[in-house]
């Protein structure tokens, strides 16, 4: 039968609170599988059934009974509803919701209307209006969908209960006591505060907004920065303004907000693209919703931290815990929606709605200053956990058995290390996925996407590893995302290790884990790694010299938001997770850390709850003073990021480590709301005219030097070895002249040694003079001087643990 005589003869539903009654319709003939091009003549478009449903027949018009909703004073009209959009979609005169479920048996839609709202979701007085589907007249293939004219174009909570097979081995999880979020909401209501105690255990649902004003883009358009032009700066959205330091009115700390009013902070660095930590809407207080068997940790921690409170803040200008901020999730790795922004990082508790257009004014303010927006997204795993933690918010109640990976008994596959896999190369959720991109760069403008544990996006729906995984390849040709930055984690926890070997189409760049490694055990003086270091800051031609790869698709990195921070790597031998409460399990072993003679500063392993002296710990454990190794700490982070900076490849740096932000040794933090992940204005300030203009200045040379940022990889007329002993691994000097067409060649040498290499300089090009431009053991301002000081002599004596920079003028 076709859609149109399906409209025609249809029957009203009439329904009352918690109550469907329905008039059976001829069944459409099944589709097994979620497939746009075989419903391509179902249904009628949404201009059509508007049409129809305003101004149609009159036999049309005579067969709808108006029906009363319980306390409102409202009465709706009832369609069958149409399968595309999915999600909740604008018609004419109403509202079409469609849903898609395989395997479910019974679909409800729940609606919360106004004046109910977001208030009334945890007080057990919603009224919620419940509206069982037919299957029949309310079912096209595996979408469930329903019409429903004059309901509101704003302030309408939705949901759904889903009820189906319960059968575990089957892979099966439904549970219908359980009002589910739509995976198509564009919006999420529940807790409006980020950590709010009072809402811990807070419901979340579905919302819409069809009536509120567009937003004003004015002309706003993509930087669309080169690629190879990118200095990448990773930030969580939240950590940046939360500190009362930042100066930052106490409404908008945290917020999509907050993040404008210190943009100058960004244009001073001189970084061109940020990289945000995850946005999608996320439970921050997901630890809390069940009891922790290290619940004491709380109470006996706080109370002794009051006391070091005064002690840091007083001498370090550090704040620490706040009361009930325990294990918070404040990193977002942990996502409950693909498509609704943060709601909690909107400014003063204004919701979902609020957040869309802060978030969107946002990335205008970023667009206008030049910044481009990358997002991290995590399409790995969601927040619902497995059978042994579960926290069924959505996909495990709609349909469990296609958006998860399981095994042969029904059970999690686990590659994610959160307790499940989200089931990429499936058609349906991989057209979810694509769909949720697409709306984040045509709805948001965003520029591009980093993609957490990306290896979990090339297994197969039976977990194994795919060749060309069709996800990753939709990625790449996607008319609107092969425009984007789209970068890789090329790792995930079940060992698919994909550093240079990720499925790319020549369009996919990613991070560089094996840059990463090389840089630091070369740095803190391991022996054998100066041909790594070399291949390394050349581009890593090893990895991504293929096909028609470029160095720009190497994202290099030392720091990012997970293990030491920089000031860590050069101040811990190990990490010091305990205030995690998971008694130092967590967290990566090898950091390939060197706390250069003293292991860090006050660490917060004093605070294990095993020390029953512990404010005498604190006490007595403090920051080194011995001045050598706060001076080769120093070093050491300079080298760093010069290096990182001259290399081939795409930079990223981590927040905070502009000044020398520290996290005292965790290098697992996600469940800290504090001063462990909240960038410290007031270190800034303290580090304004040392570290960070050293930082700055090493930016911005990168990014007006087109030597460090070549197309292609380094030819044999591109640079000069100085070096003939590459078999030594004793050697731990490295030096090279980087030459430019323009003959305004860079001469680079590193010392891993702990002892002084007197090195020859080479002739600089004709009628040209060595200017130096960095030596990393000298004091600040001299120790980066951009437009260079004169007077290089023949040989330069290149002190321990150390750097120099020089320049052809």
């Amino acid at each position: 039968m076709d859609a149109t005589k399906i409209l025609q003869s249809h029957h009203l539903l009439t329904f009352n609170y918690k109550m469907l009654h329905s008039i059976h319709l001829p069944p459409f003939s099944s589709v097994s599988q979620f497939n746009r091009n075989s419903l391509s003549s179902f249904p009628p478009s949404a201009a059509s059934i508007g049409s129809q449903s305003s101004t149609g027949s009159g036999n049309l018009q005579q067969q709808m009974t108006r029906v009363e909703a319980l306390n409102t004073s409202k009465s709706f009209k009832i369609l069958p509803g149409q399968a595309f959009p999915l999600g909740a979609s604008e018609v004419e005169n109403g509202i079409n919701f469609a849903i898609f479920s395989q395997h479910a048996s019974s679909v409800t839609l729940c609606l919360l209307l106004p004046p109910t709202g977001w208030e009334d979701l945890d007080t057990g007085n919603e009224e919620m209006v419940e509206l069982r589907l037919n299957r029949s007249l309310n079912k096209t293939g595996d979408i469930w969908h329903i019409f429903i004219e004059d309901l509101p174009r704003s302030g309408v909570l939705y949901g759904y209960r889903i009820d189906g097979p319960q059968d575990r081995r089957q892979g099966h999880r439904f549970d219908s006591s359980i009002v589910l979020i739509d995976p198509y909401a564009k919006f999420v209501e529940g807790r409006r505060l980020f950590g709010d105690q009072n809402y811990k255990i807070s419901k979340f649902l579905g919302t819409y907004d069809f009536e509120g004003p567009s937003f004003d883009w004015e002309d706003d358009v993509h930087p669309n920065i080169p690629e190879n032009d990118l200095v990448i700066y990773e930030m969580n959205v939240r950590a940046y303004t939360a500190d009362e330091s930042s100066g930052v009115d106490a409404d908008i700390r945290g917020s999509y907000l907050g993040v404008i009013e210190k943009i100058p902070h960004l244009l001073e660095l001189g970084i061109n693209a940020v990289e945000l930590l995850p946005v999608f809407e996320f439970d921050e207080m997901e630890f809390q919703r069940r009891s922790n068997p290290r619940d004491h940790m709380v109470i006996c921690m706080f109370n002794l931290l009051v006391v070091a409170n005064d002690i840091f803040n007083d001498t370090n200008g550090w704040k620490f815990f706040g009361a009930g901020k325990w294990k918070i999730n404040t990193w977002g790795y942990s996502t409950i929606n693909f498509f609704a922004p943060m709601s909690r990082y909107a400014s003063c508790g204004g919701g979902p709605i609020n957040a869309s257009l802060e978030f969107k004014e946002m990335v205008k303010a970023l667009h206008n200053a030049g910044i481009e927006v990358i997002l991290d997204v995590v399409y790995n795993h969601t927040n619902e956990g497995d059978d042994k933690l579960p926290y069924t918010t959505s996909f495990r109640g709609i349909d469990n058995k296609v958006y998860y990976m399981l095994d042969e008994d029904g059970k999690f596959m686990n590659y994610s290390g959160c307790g499940n896999t989200i089931n990429c190369n499936h058609p349906v959720v991989m057209e979810l996925i694509l769909d949720s991109l697409r709306h984040w760069v045509k709805e948001y403008h965003v520029d591009g996407f980093r993609f957490d544990l990306a290896s979990v996006l090339c297994r197969g729906t039976d977990g194994l590893p795919l060749g060309a995984p069709p996800l990753v390849r939709a990625i790449a040709k996607d008319a609107v995302l092969s425009k984007c930055k789209i970068i890789a984690e090329p790792w995930d926890c079940g060992g698919l290790y994909l550093v240079g070997q990720f499925p790319n189409w020549d369009r996919w760049a990613e991070w560089n884990g094996k840059y990463r490694d090389d840089m630091r055990r070369f740095m803190k003086g391991d022996c054998g790694l100066k041909g790594s270091f070399a291949t390394r800051v050349s581009g890593s031609a090893d990895l991504y010299r293929v096909n028609k790869r470029k160095p720009y698709h190497s994202i290099n990195f030392i720091i990012a938001h997970d293990g030491f921070t920089l000031y860590d790597l050069v101040s811990y031998n190990f990490k010091h997770n305990e205030s995690n409460g998971e008694e130092g399990n967590d967290g990566c072993n090898d950091n390939y850390s060197w706390n250069c003679g003293f292991e860090g500063g006050i660490s917060l392993s004093v605070f294990s709850y095993f020390h029953i002296s512990i404010v005498s710990s604190v006490l007595q454990q403090g920051e080194t003073t011995d001045a050598d190794i706060i001076a080769l700490r120093s070093r050491q982070m300079k080298n760093f990021h010069l290096a990182l900076m001259i290399s081939q490849g795409t930079p990223m740096m981590l927040m905070g480590d502009e000044y020398g932000h520290t996290r005292f040794g965790n290098n697992n933090s996600y469940g800290h709301d504090n001063a462990l992940n909240n960038f410290q204005w007031t270190k800034l300030d303290a580090k304004k005219e040392d570290r960070f203009r050293f930082f700055s200045e090493a930016v911005k040379f990168r990014k007006t030097h087109d030597i460090f940022r070549r197309e292609n990889f380094l030819e044999k007329k591109d640079v000069t070895w100085h070096e003939d002993n590459w078999s030594n691994s004793e050697s731990k000097f490295l030096a090279f002249t980087l030459h430019s067409e323009k003959r305004e060649d860079i001469y680079l040498a590193f010392n891993a040694h702990d002892f002084f290499v007197q090195v020859p300089i080479p002739s600089p090009p004709q009628n040209k003079r060595w200017f130096r431009v960095v030596d990393t053991n000298l004091r600040s301002p001299d120790d980066f001087v951009a437009e260079g000081v004169p007077g290089i002599q023949s040989t330069y004596n290149v002190a321990p643990y150390s750097s120099i920079l020089l320049e052809a003028k």
